[in-house]
């Protein structure tokens, strides 16, 4: 870092409701420094620690965006019948749990957030999205074409009357970095759901300064078996523990 001005944020996304990942995270990115959690939204979905996410992130004051999961759960009521016919049963099923698994204080909470964040750190704007300035649910990898990111960044300048200088994003649970006509695209990866084969949680820390933006991605070992022994203990269906054990997602193990 460089100079007292310097600031370190960690950036995290798609915590789904792992709270032992969550805390794992947590602690690594404070002891190297953090001084702001800024989260890319999905706090919800297949573990079984919906509301306890929603608290903890809540104590470390996170900056936070809704993913498209937690906007899902919000609507569950709603749409519960609709779903019945056309979600995959296990996916109806997590909606619904996490759902009645959330405090109405964190319902609250959840539907009071933004979808997405522009925010002016050390003269470098940024926006905090889901899955793209386009659609919450468009993956953004490190095989995304160049000139989709550009698109991208012509849309996100459009909408808010200037270009990023950084895009930060998850929901396609696949880390990367990458820079694009002079703009950033930097993917959390997944705290609490990675599906790349490797079930360590991952996130990214962001250094930041008057002439510095640099970001490093981490994979951390967590207590895996609590997240796996919580989910048994609430009779969630074996795959959601297969996802975690294995690193995959529900298509894959189910």
């Amino acid at each position: 870092m460089t100079g007292p001005s310097a600031k370190r944020i960690a950036l995290i996304g798609d915590v789904h409701a792992n709270l032992p990942a969550l805390e794992a995270v947590l602690v690594h990115a404070h002891r190297h420094g953090a001084q702001a959690i800024w989260n890319m939204g999905d706090f919800v979905g297949y573990g079984a620690y919906p509301d306890e996410v929603v608290q903890r992130l809540r104590q470390e004051q996170a900056l936070s965006i809704l993913g498209n999961y937690d906007i899902k759960v919000l609507k569950f009521p709603k749409r519960a019948e609709k779903w019945r016919n056309s979600k995959h049963p296990q996916k109806w099923l997590a909606f619904q749990w996490a759902y009645e698994h959330l405090s109405p204080r964190s319902r609250k909470y959840l539907r009071s957030l933004p979808e997405e964040i522009w925010t002016e750190q050390h003269g470098k704007r940024f926006l905090l999205t889901h899955g793209s300035p386009a659609s919450n649910e468009e993956p953004l990898t490190p095989d995304t074409p160049d000139t989709r990111l550009e698109e991208l960044t012509r849309l996100a300048a459009e909408k808010y009357g200037a270009p990023p200088d950084a895009i930060l994003c998850g929901h396609s649970h696949q880390a990367f970095a990458r820079q694009v006509a002079g703009t950033w695209f930097i993917n959390t990866g997944s705290v609490g759901r990675p599906h790349d084969g490797d079930p360590r949680t991952g996130y990214a820390i962001l250094d930041l300064g008057p002439d510095r933006l640099a970001v490093e991605h981490y994979r951390l070992e967590y207590d895996v078996e609590k997240a796996v022994a919580a989910i048994r203990a609430n009779s969630l269906p074996e795959a959601f523990a297969q996802m975690l054990l294995r690193g995959m997602d529900l298509g894959t193990v189910s």
